[in-house]
């Protein structure tokens, strides 16, 4: 082993292993780590390296192997137990535990054995002098997982009432253990109780909130807190995705996917994670693993796809039938196993209930881009022999009555009893209405079928609905493209109608009708007319002759009531073409309200939107906001899902731009579900969840915000949604990584998105994501990577005359400088040029307010200065040479306070934070006065600014705390220290 010579690069590279992602090839390292400790004839080596060997098993899908490190080490503690220092005493008798966890997962195991090993637990313990507690909780385990309620519920008291200690698992995972147990007895609001505080982040560990995330999952759903379940669902995945020993979490969000209508989800989770289907390290896992596949097949195969290619064991191809079959066999057998050897049916019969649990949602939106897979057509049905007609009069009637009150569904209605006249004799009016509404089912396409339907009702003796289907024919050839055309034949239609409406021949609702179509063709021409006046002007006179005509002669008639809303809706449209938006704004507000007085609401939807719209653009919020919310309401199930997922989007843009995060998050997400549902799930749903992405980082939900942003990213391109949008994305994303810890992965980000915005005209968001990038690649301790994006900020900050920026990246460069061996000079160049540019600037400010920016800048850059060389002062260094160290840092941090000084109350708490910080300098000068008389100069300060600070908000009360505590903190070590 190569490297490995003494005990300390034992140490070292066991470390170092400790570090790298859970899995084989860090198991097998941990091998080659023992034998190289063999050969150091170091007991000791010998311990710790089995002591780590153990450890990395345990979190790993080989968990099985654990058991032969644990037995040596077990056996040497029994024969040399002063061969352990304290540190591995600890953790032998720690890992007892995992040991004792570790049997109850593995069938081939004997109860017998476990039963004696949790003896040999307790007794052990007992001799070590620690409490009962952990040996309790194992107790609890044993019972549970065998299913003897009665002893669970026992030791279930007794390790509640026994003492913490040294042994005791972490409260995180303590609470998430006794979370389980009520959530298994099915007291789900006690169980979230209990991880309440592991959830909200109190508590953590390695595999914590981890698990209890995951547990917490189905109780959620069961609770109907929905919204909860979502957002750990997006955390806590997010927290298991990388993780190989959390087989047993990892189901549980698939089943989580299976219960919510996910699906689609729950398969790009299965395949991410192919070796789960066979890892046999640890049966128990594999056994939950099973049976949520089992779960989530059987789901597909309801839904009409159980023919369709699933992930699912290597070696093959899988429909979800055959996987479904495959993965209950698998898991029943394991189940078995555990229940022969714990001479109990308890596992099987978990086991059974967990693959028939029914969807507790039938569909949970969850931001991510997840659509439910369609099932493939169904055959056609063969012909059946039938033994009577349908009631063909009665869908005569409905559809009558449908279409004479505009009500939804009205063409599928007519669609119906066409399909039941099939080879019946009807007259013609029944014939021609037929042919009309199909003719409207087509739109453009049904032009032909318009002039069947006029000749029909010619034929029925109604003259003016020939002339009105008629022209309802031109409208569609106008859609169409041929607008002069259209315009022709309605023109000489409208002439026909009113002569015949003048002679009574036709009553009102059909005269309206070709007026209103010729008005319609008009409209549509003034949109290509570029402002014409004479087309607009003709326009509206054809839109108010409707008003005219139908004006006060309504009645109870929905379809006239329909022409005078639809004719102000186009008198705002004709405005908005001239240029006078308010009074196309008032005008569609008057269009919609006319829709919903006339009971129909679904109508007023468009003109809402389009209101919503003009609103923003003249800057009435609050009324862009009221028709959005209108919209939705109006439309009800009737809206389509790209116009509900557009509205939502709107909405929620409207809602976020006045501060409310949670719900704009929630309109986001509406509107990223139904662009999928749309199948608009690369375009419309991208933005959404772009959005949403934005959204949750708002309210810090970086977990969630960072799984939805990952999900828009590839679907986000230059072309279609502009740059702008893909850097803005990785910008957010790289703020959510860094705030996850996730350093190198958000200057990834940052630099992606600072590539794009270099070919920008502007360069301050290339200069703010470059500087950016290097406070990321610091903290990923890249520092030579951090140093090139600094400069590289720095050069922009100069170019773009953004002096803050500019020292700011010279400061953090000096920080980074001194990191490396003999950086100090490095470093301390780097703060001298950030102290002489900020003088510069200061001396050429173009007004107050930019030069009292930079003098507070300048006063930071000392005190900066001063820190910076007082940590460079090396323990071991010869006194002489730290001294000169703190007395040149203490008179930058006298400059400091002189700079804060010159800004009076404005920069208080950062000159008395320098003048804190001089003191603790003089004390360690051997300055004993200098330092008291500046820790009581501050709360001298302090006490004349109580009046002043009375009304301040928490921060500056927080501030004044701060400061005091410090300076009664100085002060109370240099009055105790012996002169």
């Amino acid at each position: 082993m190569s490297g490995i010579t003494d005990f300390d690069a034992l140490r070292e590279a066991m470390a170092e292993n400790s570090e790298q992602p859970e899995g084989p090839a860090r198991n097998t390292r941990a091998e080659e780590l023992l034998t190289a400790a063999e050969k150091l004839n170091i007991p000791l080596a010998v311990i710790e390296a089995l002591g780590h060997q153990l450890k990395v098993y345990n979190y790993s899908s080989e968990k099985g192997k654990m058991f032969v490190p644990f037995a040596r080490l077990l056996r040497m503690w029994d024969e040399r137990p002063e061969d352990f220092d304290e540190y591995e005493t600890h953790s032998l008798h720690w890992v007892f535990k995992w040991v004792s966890a570790g049997m109850l997962d593995q069938p081939h195991i004997p109860l017998a054995s476990i039963e004696k090993w949790l003896g040999e637990m307790e007794h052990r313990y007992r001799l070590a002098g620690h409490s009962e507690r952990a040996v309790r909780s194992a107790e609890h385990s044993v019972a549970a997982h065998v299913g003897d309620v009665a002893r669970a519920e026992r030791a279930y008291a007794a390790w509640l009432a026994a003492d913490r200690d040294a042994m005791a698992d972490c409260h995180a995972c303590e609470l998430h253990g006794q979370g389980w147990w009520q959530a298994e007895q099915g007291r789900d609001a006690e169980a979230l109780e209990l991880w309440r505080p592991v959830l909200e982040g109190e508590y953590a560990c390695a595999h914590e909130p981890h698990t209890a995330l995951a547990s917490s999952l189905v109780p959620l759903l069961r609770l109907g807190r929905l919204d909860e379940a979502r957002a750990y669902h997006l955390r806590g995945f997010r927290l298991v995705r990388a993780m190989e020993s959390m087989r047993g979490a990892y189901a549980d969000h698939v089943e989580f996917c299976a219960l919510t209508g996910n699906e689609a989800r729950g398969l790009e989770l299965l395949a991410e994670r192919p070796a789960y289907f066979t890892d046999d390290g640890q049966p128990r896992s594999r056994l939950d693993f099973m049976s949520v596949v089992a779960l989530l097949m059987d789901r597909l195969t309801v839904l009409g796809l159980g023919d369709r290619q699933v992930p699912g064991p290597a070696g093959r191809e899988w429909t979800a039938r055959e996987l479904a079959a495959h993965a209950r066999g698998e898991a029943l057998a394991l189940a078995a196993r555990f229940d022969e050897r714990n001479g109990t049916a308890h596992v099987s019969e978990r086991a059974r209930a967990r693959m028939a649990r029914q969807p507790l949602v039938e569909r949970l939106p969850l931001g991510v881009r997840s659509v439910r897979p369609a099932p493939p057509p169904a055959p056609a049905a063969a012909p059946v022999a039938v033994t009577g007609q349908p009631d063909l009069p009665a869908l005569l009637a409905e559809a009558r009555r449908l279409s004479d009150h505009l009500r939804p569904n009205a063409v599928e209605a007519w669609a119906a009893a066409a399909a039941a006249a099939e080879g019946v004799e009807l007259d013609p009016r029944d014939r021609a209405e037929m042919a009309d509404h199909e003719a409207m089912a087509l739109g453009p396409e049904g032009a032909g079928l318009f002039e069947r339907a006029a000749a029909l009702y010619a034929e029925a003796g109604d003259p003016g609905e020939a002339l009105a289907a008629r022209a309802r024919g031109a409208y569609v050839r106008a859609l169409a493209g041929d607008v002069d055309g259209a315009a022709v034949t309605v023109t000489g239609l409208y002439d026909e109608v009113l002569a015949l409406y003048a002679a009574d021949g036709t009553g009102i609702r059909q005269t309206a009708s070709v007026v209103m179509s010729r008005a319609r063709i008009l409209t549509r021409r003034a949109h290509g007319g570029e402002g014409d006046g004479a087309v607009l002007a003709e326009a509206e006179a054809a839109v108010r002759e409707v008003l005219a005509l139908v004006d006060g002669r309504t009645g109870q008639d929905v379809r006239l009531a329909a022409r005078i809303a639809e004719a102000q809706a186009m008198l705002g449209e004709l405005a908005g073409l001239a240029g006078d938006l308010e009074t196309a704004a008032e005008l569609f507000a008057r269009g919609a309200a006319a829709f919903v007085a006339a009971g129909l609401p679904w109508f007023a939807v468009e003109y809402e939107a389009r209101l919503a719209s003009l609103a923003h653009h003249l800057g009435d919020v609050a009324e862009a906001e009221r028709a959005l919310r209108a919209a939705l309401e109006h439309g009800g199930q009737q809206l389509e899902a790209p116009g509900r997922a557009q509205l939502h989007l709107q909405l929620g843009e409207v809602v976020g731009g006045r501060g409310d995060a949670v719900e704009a998050a929630e309109h986001a997400l509406e509107a990223a579900h139904w662009a999928d549902e749309a199948g608009e799930s690369a375009t419309l749903g991208a933005w959404a969840r772009q959005q949403l992405g934005g959204f949750l980082l708002r309210q810090g939900r970086w977990a969630e915000a960072a799984e939805v942003l990952e999900a828009a990213l590839p679907d986000l391109t230059a072309e279609t949604h502009g740059d702008g949008a893909v850097v803005q994305t990785q910008w957010w994303l790289g703020d959510c990584l860094s705030e996850l810890g996730e350093h190198r992965a958000a200057a990834e980000r940052r630099l992606q998105a600072a590539e794009i915005a270099r070919h920008w005209p502007e360069q301050h968001d290339h200069a703010t994501l470059a500087h950016l990038a290097g406070e990321s690649l610091g903290q990923a301790g890249l520092a030579a990577e951090a140093d090139q994006a600094y400069t590289r900020a720095g050069d922009l900050w100069r170019a773009l005359g953004n002096t803050p920026g500019l020292i700011r990246s010279l400061r953090a460069r000096a920080w980074l400088a001194l990191r490396a061996e003999d950086g100090l000079d490095e470093a301390r160049r780097l703060m001298t040029e950030a102290v002489r540019e900020c003088e510069a600037a200061r001396e050429t400010a173009p007004d107050e307010e930019v030069r009292q920016q930079l003098i507070a800048e300048l006063g930071h850059t000392h005190g900066q200065f001063g820190d910076l060389l007082t940590r460079s002062a090396v323990e071991d260094a010869e006194d002489a040479s730290v001294r000169d160290l703190f007395e040149e840092a203490l008179a930058q941090v006298v400059r400091a306070v002189e700079v804060f000084a010159s800004l009076g109350d404005g920069a208080l708490h950062s000159r008395t934070g320098a003048e804190l910080a001089a003191g603790r300098l003089e004390a360690d000068l051997d300055r004993p006065a200098d330092a008291v008389a500046r820790a009581r100069a501050v709360l001298s300060v302090y006490e004349e600014y109580d009046g002043a600070a009375a009304g301040a908000g928490d921060g500056e009360a927080e501030a004044v705390r701060t400061r005091r505590a410090e300076a009664e903190h100085l002060l109370h070590l240099l009055t105790e220290r012996p002169h």
